[in-house]
């Protein structure tokens, strides 16, 4: 069984390798689950989008929209809620030309965090978002597990591999570092570390793709 995942994990790699301008990675940064006290579900804060083959990326923020908006700083917490409809407007947009891509993601598979919860809030603030079909989307976590073993790198197994594998991780935030920059209003650093983070994925999918991607396993 583990040798038939291992097979289709490496048919995927070769699969992307092949086609390269089929495939987007996505990551996106959210409020924090844990200190919402009125109930509603996490703004999304910026999401960013990586194409593959030509390492270009198209971001999408609160803050960026806000600019867009003409919004002064200081306002911007005031109309969090217009905000982020607007930035959602436009990714549903990019998303809508792109559908039939190929989404890697790493562990965007729920309500909690996911395509789901970025859907779910898009409905909540009005909209009627797109949806892109499961067999579109590659968790990348999987694909690695699946490839090398379930025990290839220790956990958090993306900081761990970074480290393994001598990535800088410059502008890179933990998912709970990312909230509590959007808490803080550090707009910038937060949007940093989530471009950063595509750019991260990136690596790591190439060394997999070359057999160059360093594990314990």
């Amino acid at each position: 069984m583990q040798n038939d995942k291992h097979k289709n994990a490496k048919k995927v790699l070769k699969e992307i390798d092949c086609n390269p301008s089929n495939y987007l990675i996505i990551h996106y940064s959210c409020e924090s689950f844990y200190d919402i006290t009125d109930g509603h579900t996490p703004r999304i804060t910026s999401i960013a989008v990586y194409s593959y083959s030509t390492a270009q990326t198209d971001s999408f923020s609160i803050h960026k929209t806000a600019e867009k908006e003409h919004v002064a700083f200081d306002n911007i917490e005031e109309k969090y809620d217009e905000l982020e409809k607007i930035m959602l407007d436009d990714y549903f947009q990019y998303l809508k030309e792109h559908r039939n891509y190929k989404w890697i993601h790493w562990n965007m598979r729920d309500i909690n965090y996911g395509f789901k919860a970025i859907e779910h809030r898009y409905e909540v603030l009005g909209g009627v978002p797109i949806l892109i079909e499961d067999s579109n989307k590659i968790d990348l976590s999987r694909l690695f597990i699946q490839c090398y073993g379930v025990n290839y790198i220790e956990h958090p197994r993306m900081e761990k591999l970074l480290q393994l594998n001598n990535i800088q991780a410059k502008n890179y935030l933990k998912g709970a570092d990312e909230a509590k920059a959007f808490s803080n209003k550090e707009y910038i650093k937060l949007q940093q570390s989530t471009l950063r983070k595509v750019d991260v994925f990136a690596d790591l999918l190439d060394r997999a793709i070359q057999g160059t991607l360093k594990v314990r396993s």
